[in-house]
């Protein structure tokens, strides 16, 4: 894994800058990322795990790697191996020989794969982590600060990209909400009028029908607000 010079790295970095802020699925981007950070860094694998709240675990997410071995589920728990010391203690942690080492968990996939060493680094947004990137190589191999620095760059910038995405997302579905929550108040409001019912009548009636019909409430409220437009 021979070390890149300045030049390089920074051609390689724009690389995987671009790629992160490009109008992506998140899936598409997070395999875009784990694929030009193990092609840059010269790694057998390069591979992405991103931490749920709810279950304190990290669940791998992307890696370029085909291995079918490797690419079994498998959920990690915060503290747990390498992967989940690196998302507690928030700090690139190098190691020589993942075989050599204890903490190390998955020593019988690593012999399959044909792993020796390894970094990892967390996915930090501020003080907050959201996840892991590994690179190991197949070979003995001492880390650089270079390769600490490019990678804990390209792992924080892809942070940045999964929060903003998650919180676009997010900010989508509350927009349909609301805009659900009017048409079928505007609904039930012309179902009261016209057909002389009571609120929950109005309602039941929408969610009855949605139901029936297996389409959204929103639909069915469209087209109630479309037929008395009509009629107007």
């Amino acid at each position: 894994m021979p070390k890149l010079p300045y030049k390089e790295y920074m051609s390689a970095l724009n690389k995987i800058s671009k790629a992160i802020t490009s109008d992506l699925y998140l899936g598409d981007i997070l395999k875009l990322i784990v694929t030009l950070t193990a092609n840059v860094m010269n790694a057998k694998t390069c591979a992405l795990w991103l931490l749920d709240y709810e279950s304190k675990e990290l669940k791998i997410r992307a890696t370029q790697s085909l291995s079918k071995e490797y690419l079994k589920e498998r959920n990690i728990k915060i503290g747990e191996g390498i992967v989940g010391l690196v998302a507690k203690e928030k700090k690139p942690l190098v190691i020589s020989n993942v075989l050599k080492n204890e903490i190390y968990k998955e020593k019988e996939l690593a012999k399959k794969e044909g792993f020796v060493s390894m970094l990892s680094v967390p996915m930090m947004v501020k003080k907050k982590v959201i996840g892991v990137i590994n690179c190991y190589t197949s070979v003995d191999y001492k880390f650089t600060k270079s390769d600490i620095d490019l990678l804990t760059t390209v792992a924080n910038q892809a942070a940045v990209t999964i929060e903003n995405t998650e919180l676009i997302v997010k900010t989508k579905v509350v927009r349909e909400e609301l805009e659900t929550r009017k048409k079928v108040e505007k609904a039930k409001g012309i179902l009261m009028k016209e057909q002389k019912l009571t609120e929950d009548q109005a309602y039941n009636l929408i969610r009855k029908t949605s139901m029936d019909k297996r389409v959204l409430m929103r639909d069915i409220a469209e087209a109630i607000i479309l037929s008395f437009d009509i009629k107007q």
